[in-house]
């Protein structure tokens, strides 16, 4: 999806809670390559949910198509227009 043509990416809601960012990471996963939030990859740090939730999230909703839906994950997806890479994490 594009929001007045820019590219958009799926990441965590801030006030999401530890149990929805599991589940989230945990379905996301089983769908598609989350080899960049192990240990020693570009994604493991910081080294907590909401990060390894929104790297995960926005995968699944990148391989997926980017439709909104893809971003829902139960109304704890939030889809953004600025670009959340950092470092040599970089968001696809």
């Amino acid at each position: 999806m594009k929001i007045n043509g820019q590219k958009t990416w799926c990441i965590a809601k801030p006030s999401s809670d530890q149990a929805t960012l599991l589940t989230n990471i945990n379905y996301a996963c089983s769908k598609v390559d989350c080899q960049i939030i192990q240990k020693g990859c570009p994604c493991f740090n910081p080294d907590n949910l909401i990060n390894h939730a929104s790297i995960a999230m926005n995968l699944y909703y990148q391989s997926m198509g980017r439709n909104v839906w893809n971003c829902d994950f139960k109304g704890s997806g939030l889809i953004v227009i600025t670009d959340p890479s950092y470092g040599n994490c970089l968001y696809a």
